[in-house]
């Protein structure tokens, strides 16, 4: 894989110090020194841990670091390599987790005032058991909104989470500490979920690789009171780390059974398949139903469009034609979060985010016929695009229409927007019909604020979209557009 290197990116990302330049290592980099013992498990992750003392209060992206298990996990680790038997395809690799997704042993409070910290935590979500069976090291969680309602991360329980290449905008959301935490190189991989957007979304905005999967791909448990629109994806600061995670986290859970069939055959295999993109039917869409986006995301988009061509693909710019299924998905997202808050107290429903309760009581006001009329959209939406990805392999957008905006704020001054929604047209259709998309970072604008292009496929796509996405990734590493180095921070 053409990435820069460990040493440039440690230079890049804060000062070149030795323990910096652990940090910049990716994933698959970091297993393939612990099995030539040129680096441990120890010394990793004690250098994660120091970066996150140091660089974490510029941008509040972990809610827990839990130093002591960490440094447990990564001595095991050690040990395992020292005697030739690792224990997975993660093992001493340092991991985050997104704090709506439960965590056998530490709290996981959503980002609620509400929640009990008190009570038991003795269960993984699949997701992190699957980590966990390979032996990946735990250093923390990571922020969220509140039960992860809209697309930036900040509220009641922790404050905040900012930008790493402008800690005064937003790192978006609602996996917005996981993509400060690894843009920053505060641990090379993290899980997020996302339910409209919330993996690509801030992965677009802080400059990393994030993927949602198909629906049912990555198993979750427990259920997500949003239904069917939510996902759980891995967030990368390169495609091949995102397909390793694919590996691991798309292993079965007899608790989500929704969870589609484990797959078979490996992702990383598939990202260097003969034949590339080439001959790729690839359909660009620069403005997906009528949305305006700013000139400086356009171009960067447009670029990394020209580089599929280079590259093979039979790129021409269609649309799939719907109108903006927003309604329909406000019906069903808000009367999940409606859902999420009906057992608390009158005196917990106050201290709940403004937003939050603004779109909960919305959502309660919703009958039967709402619902079922919003899963009729929603199974129509889906229609048509499968019959588009007859037509076309690949749909191409821009991941999100503008830059970062200010921090602590659900939508940009003066946008004219009332919710989270208003601003990210381009994601929440494709939970609505479950498709699998990436968001690859292709640039920054003048301001020095990264973009993201997004590709999507027809459902059970993964290795496609993994696929283009990582020889696009390559292609705008070659040319200087983006690179695997972690963020230097600003401020």
């Amino acid at each position: 894989m053409t990435e820069v290197s460990s040493t440039e990116a440690g230079t890049a990302a804060d000062g070149g110090s030795e323990a910096d330049e652990l940090c910049a290592r990716t994933a698959t980099e970091l297993v393939a020194a612990y099995a030539d013992r040129s680096l441990s498990p120890v010394q990793v992750t004690e250098a994660v841990l120091d970066r996150i003392e140091r660089l974490d209060p510029l941008v509040n992206a972990y809610c827990l670091v839990d130093p002591d298990t960490a440094r447990a996990q990564a001595r095991a680790s050690e040990q395992r390599w020292r005697r030739g038997e690792p224990q997975g395809l993660l093992d001493g690799v340092p991991v985050s987790v997104k704090d709506l997704l439960l965590t056998k042993g530490r709290p996981t409070l959503r980002g609620s005032l509400s929640s009990d910290s008190g009570q038991d935590w003795d269960e993984d979500a699949p997701c992190v058991a699957r980590m966990r069976e390979h032996g990946a090291v735990f250093v923390g969680k990571t922020t969220t909104p509140e039960f992860g309602w809209k697309g930036v991360t900040d509220n009641p329980l922790t404050g905040v989470t900012r930008n790493p290449w402008d800690p005064s905008r937003t790192s978006g959301g609602s996996s917005g500490g996981s993509a400060a935490a690894v843009a920053l190189g505060l641990a090379p991989l993290s899980v997020g979920t996302d339910g409209g957007g919330s993996v690509r979304i801030p992965a677009a905005f802080c400059g990393i690789f994030g993927l949602k999967p198909t629906y049912g791909r990555i198993p979750l448990y427990p259920a997500s009171p949003f239904g069917t629109l939510a996902h759980a994806g891995p967030m990368t600061r390169t495609v091949a780390d995102a397909a390793l995670m694919m590996d691991v986290l798309s292993g079965p859970d007899s608790r989500d059974w929704a969870a589609l069939a484990p797959y078979q055959g490996s992702f990383r295999a598939e990202l260097d398949r003969e034949g590339g993109v080439r001959g790729l039917r690839v359909a660009y869409s620069p403005t997906l139903a009528g949305a305006p986006v700013d000139p400086e995301v356009a171009a960067r988009v447009r670029r990394a469009v020209e580089l599929l061509a280079d590259l093979g693909a039979e790129v021409e710019e269609a649309d799939p034609g719907f109108a903006d299924p927003v309604q329909a998905y406000h019906t069903l997202w808000f009367t999940g979060a409606a859902k999420v808050v009906e057992h608390l107290t009158a005196q917990q429903l106050a201290a709940l985010d403004p937003g939050l309760r603004e779109v909960c009581r919305e959502g309660a006001k919703a009958g039967a016929l709402d619902y079922l009329g919003a899963v009729a959209e929603r199974m129509a939406l889906g229609v048509r695009m499968g019959k588009f990805h007859e037509t076309y392999d690949l749909l191409v957008t821009p991941t999100v229409p503008i830059p970062a905006f200010e921090a602590g704020r659900e939508v940009p001054e003066g946008s004219g927007h009332e919710r989270w929604t208003g601003w990210t047209p381009f994601t929440y259709p494709f939970n609505l019909t479950q498709q699998p998309a990436s968001t690859v970072p292709c640039g920054t604008t003048a301001d020095g604020l990264p973009a993201g292009v997004q590709l999507v496929a027809a459902r059970h796509g993964d290795a496609l979209v993994l696929r283009a996405s990582h020889l696009l990734f390559e292609a705008l590493v070659r040319e200087g557009i983006t690179s695997a180095a972690p963020v230097r921070p600003r401020g």
